[in-house]
């Protein structure tokens, strides 16, 4: 049976779906030392997920830089919290890689963060929302997505707490390993329906819009 996908998803569905969450183990780093040893396994992955998290601005004129960078495998997932030690080398090295393909969502604004940390030229990265557009798939959220190919639901409670806290609660730490590794099953989902063509496509507008 072909899947079906929608070139829409319908929102007020997205509620209803079971919760999604990263299974593996989630690592916690905050100095150049243990940024080495994590960098070092993650280029030896065959495939990374990849997002970033900064403090949420609710005053006119605030800004605040990335605080996180989250770089998932399939089975374990890094949290490098760039506010308390920067961007050291062995990050940048990791950015830069070309080797290992990186995945992500509106990757632009992740560059742009970064770059505003450090100044690099991206690596081997791939954007899923230029992916999407090959298959008529018009969502742009990673949300929207999820739930469009998987029928699950990544939750967004966290997206708007304080990213610089001194520690990370678990929620924080779950909400940004899940986002970082869902980006892997998209893409290993979306390239093996683009390679067997086994999906259908329905298309949705604002009024009609289905599970």
């Amino acid at each position: 049976m072909k899947r079906i996908i929608y070139s829409k998803f319908d929102k007020s569905a997205i509620s209803e779906l079971p919760r999604v969450t990263f299974p593996g183990e989630i690592v916690t780093v905050t100095s150049e030392e243990e940024a080495e040893k994590a960098v070092e396994e993650l280029l030896h992955q065959p495939i990374l997920g990849v997002d970033t998290e900064t403090r949420p601005v609710f005053h006119k004129g605030q800004h605040h830089l990335v605080a996180l960078l989250q770089v998932s495998g399939r089975d374990k997932c890094y949290l490098f919290r760039l506010n308390k030690m920067g961007v050291p080398s062995c990050i940048i090295h990791l950015l830069e890689d070309t080797t290992v393909p990186k995945i992500g969502l509106s990757l632009g604004d992740d560059m742009n963060m970064l770059h505003h940390r450090v100044k690099f030229s991206p690596g081997r990265f791939i954007d899923l929302q230029k992916m999407v557009s090959d298959f008529g798939i018009k969502d742009l959220s990673l949300q929207k997505l999820y739930a469009n190919i998987f029928h699950e639901r990544i939750s967004k409670r966290e997206q708007l707490s304080n990213w610089e806290s001194d520690q990370l609660n678990p929620k924080q730490q779950l909400y940004a390993a899940t986002d970082a590794w869902t980006c892997i099953n998209l893409y290993e989902t979306l390239t093996e329906l683009r390679q067997t063509g086994d999906y259908e496509l329905v298309k949705t507008d604002e009024e009609d819009q289905h599970v």
